[in-house]
């Protein structure tokens, strides 16, 4: 399970030459791979491989770094074997473990990667490629890298911001405060954003599903809700919902499944295809096992389907909060439960509703296992969905990262906080997400009402809630079913051990 990149020292070797993958489309990037070994830059028809290269690099995210970035926060707790990754929810750090230093490098590989494409990029512009289309793909590249300095500093704090492929000039960098990354972001969105194209990504017909104004204007947004700028995210929130290009799926259930990809609510997603065949070649998440049930604790509609790690398990808390509530549809859709956990319901006293089963809509059943009692209805694809002949855990499934519901409630959350708008009030954005399923209006809304409707609709994605409550001080929330937060100095990672011993800068810090 465990799968990790070269370190920094390793890197400057393997980075001397860089390796660009292609393919014929972000909708099965693994199709076709070619690398440029000896390459004329007069040929600039061929710059287009570098893009493509970029995106596989993105969509190559390894299984560890999604955890290590969302395990924090009352909405999901690591149920695996990994006890670091245990205590690492509890708030207790350990700088030797494995993956803080994997994320860490498979962060950073990517950056130094993309600063190579860029370099390369601004070779073939000088032999004569069309300049708007060398802008776009550096733009589209500042996107990607902006998406993965924002993980490396919500973990870290401050962070190195790399300013070349060359991973020994990164012994020359001065660490970045955190606030200071998040204006880097910010301005670098800034750059990137009129040289996007104006669509949806499920609009690009070029690249299906890539990076467009709006996938920028959202990280930018991100960046400035850290800030706690909140009129800078009102108005890059406010672009992105007066576009009118983008809508709230209908049904939230299938958002997270196969009809989900490519949605018109999704602005930045991880593309995986089985290529619609039921043999051969595939790609897919690495691993999507993490989310799945013990492979012997669940019987699929369709027999002979593989189960997974049952390492990803939302909390009791969490299920608890939307039960009282009275969701059903957000509900359904993040948490598989098991016997045991409807049980535990019952026995503290709480009445289950009739809809409540192990059993999905699809006809999968969920077992009891004693790593945990739900399962991660998001990251869940049903037997019935997979292509006939494929086996392994969700796989053909995309990886949402931002979608529009976030928008709107980032939107929400900057008024509230008391940016103006003239393009949406907080009670309509709120309400906008509340109505999709099928919860009633409120009136009048609060930041409690913004941080619980980010609750309901977040669980388990990308941390968000950990994020929210530490931006908000709302820290109390997190000292719960045994946990003790320990104070402000929790809310970032110690650097991994193995980068202090090689990075002077990292050696004086936390």
């Amino acid at each position: 399970m465990k799968t990790m990149k070269p370190n920094i020292r390793q890197l400057v070797a393997m980075l001397l030459g860089l390796l660009f993958t292609a393919s014929c489309s972000l909708n099965d990037p693994l199709e076709n791979e070619q690398i440029a070994e000896e390459t004329d830059y007069t040929q600039t028809g061929n710059m287009v491989l570098l893009i493509y290269g970029a995106y596989n690099d993105l969509y190559h995210l390894q299984w560890e770094t999604f955890p290590t970035i969302s395990v924090r926060g009352d909405d999901v707790n690591p149920a695996g074997d990994q006890e670091p990754l245990i205590e690492t929810d509890q708030y207790r750090y350990d700088r030797n473990f494995w993956m803080y230093n994997s994320a860490w490098l498979n962060l950073y590989t990517d950056l130094l990667h993309w600063h190579g494409a860029i370099e390369e990029i601004e070779k073939y512009q000088e032999a004569g490629a069309n300049p708007s289309t060398a802008q776009q793909y550096i733009a589209e590249i500042k996107t990607m890298q902006a998406f993965q300095l924002f993980q490396l500093a919500r973990l870290w704090g401050s962070i190195l911001i790399p300013e070349s492929s060359q991973p020994s000039h990164l012994f020359n960098v001065e660490l970045s405060s955190f606030e200071d990354v998040m204006q880097y972001i910010s301005s670098s969105m800034d750059e990137a954003i009129p040289l996007l194209p104006n669509v949806r990504p499920n609009q690009r017909t070029d690249i299906k599903g890539g990076i467009t104004r709006h996938t920028a204007l959202a990280i930018k947004a991100m960046a400035n809700l850290e800030l706690k700028n909140f009129p800078a995210v009102a108005e890059a929130t406010g672009q992105i919902i007066s576009s009118e290009l983008f809508t709230l799926e209908e049904d939230y259930y299938q958002l997270f499944k196969i009809p989900g990809k490519l949605n018109d609510e999704n602005l930045l997603e991880f593309q995986y295809s089985d290529y619609g065949t039921g043999s051969g070649n595939s790609n897919r998440f690495n691993s999507f096992e993490f989310f799945g049930p013990n492979g012997g604790a669940w019987t699929p509609a369709v027999s002979g389907k593989s189960g997974g790690w049952g390492f990803w398990e939302p909390s009791y808390k969490y299920v608890k909060f939307m039960l009282a509530r009275g969701e059903r549809e957000r509900l359904q859709t993040t948490v598989n439960f098991t016997p045991a956990g409807i049980a535990d319901l019952r026995n503290d006293g709480i009445t289950v509703p009739s809809w409540v089963s192990n059993v999905t809509p699809e006809g999968d059943a969920f077992g009891n296992y004693s790593r945990y009692k739900y399962l991660s209805g998001k990251y869940y694809l049903p037997s019935t969905q997979l292509t006939a002949g494929r086996t392994a855990w969700g796989e053909n499934k995309n990886f949402i990262c931002i979608r529009y519901a976030e928008v709107l409630l980032m939107h929400a959350e900057a008024l509230v906080s008391g940016a103006t708008s003239s393009v949406m009030t907080a009670d309509e954005a709120v309400n906008a997400v509340r109505g999709r399923v099928g919860m009633g209006a409120l009136s009048g809304v609060t930041i409690d009402d913004v941080l619980d409707e980010k609750f309901a609709e977040f669980a388990t994605e990308w941390g968000i809630r950990f994020y929210d409550l530490m931006r908000h001080g709302r820290t109390s929330e997190l000292t719960y079913d045994g946990r003790t937060f320990p104070g402000d100095q929790a809310r970032f990672l110690p650097y991994p051990l193995a980068q202090q011993e090689i990075i002077p800068q990292l050696r004086d810090e936390n």
